[in-house]
């Protein structure tokens, strides 16, 4: 708490990504004060200028084998992919209801989802007159093939279930048969011809980093007041 005077906070982000600092407590100023941030790639400063990425239609620029088939690239949105398969008929309810499950799930444990590394999912129903479909889109940090390996793992770990058993063709030994799974979310998945980032590259520690670092400046500040 400062008394008897006023207090100025001036954050000036550099290119080389150091954060720069001037504190002004009228009528003593500490300024040029320095932090430098764990971003990867600073030197290159690839977060700060957004990108985009056309893919050719394979999902992949050249042929370079995984652990369990071609690897796909890593865009400017990071790693990722979308998955339509049909819904086993009359699923459509047990799709909704895992989806109040996983909302559950994260309200009890925040980070139960924390292995997987994601930015986001996106889970969408929709039928367009072949039946009704399932999408799975998410973007993450790990490679298609580990981000696989660590859900079939964190399942196995939490006791819970996968929404994929309402979808046809599911492998029935999902739960220790790896390349069965890795083998139907290849088949199922949909590869995107263009990917966009705005902070290409930041992954989603880094991010969640940069606006523990924000608020906690934020909250000096207030202290200054």
């Amino acid at each position: 708490m400062i008394e008897n005077g006023t207090a100025e906070l001036n954050i000036i982000w550099t290119h080389n990504f150091i954060l720069q600092f001037n504190i002004t407590l009228h009528p003593i100023k500490f300024s040029h004060l320095f932090i430098q941030t764990n971003m990867s790639d600073n030197s290159k400063n690839a977060w700060a200028m957004p990108a985009a990425l056309a893919i050719p239609k394979e999902g992949y620029f050249k042929v370079e084998e995984g652990r369990y088939g071609p690897i796909f690239p890593k865009t400017p949105a990071n790693y990722g992919f979308t998955v339509i398969v049909k819904v086993k008929p009359g699923r459509e309810q047990a799709i909704r209801e895992y989806g109040k499950t996983i909302e559950a799930a994260v309200k009890d444990s925040p980070n139960v989802l924390a292995p997987l590394k994601l930015h986001y999912l996106r889970w969408v129903l929709f039928d367009v007159g072949s039946g009704l479909h399932f999408m799975y889109q998410g973007i993450f940090d790990t490679d298609f093939d580990k981000y696989l390996e660590d859900a079939i793992a964190l399942f196995n770990s939490t006791g819970v279930t996968t929404v994929f058993t309402n979808l046809e063709g599911w492998p029935d030994d999902w739960k220790t048969n790896v390349s069965a799974v890795t083998k139907f979310f290849r088949e199922h998945q949909r590869p995107s011809f263009l990917e966009y980032g705005e902070y290409p590259n930041a992954s989603s520690d880094e991010i969640k980093k940069a606006l523990k670092l924000k608020s906690a400046f934020s909250d000096m500040l207030d202290e200054m007041q």
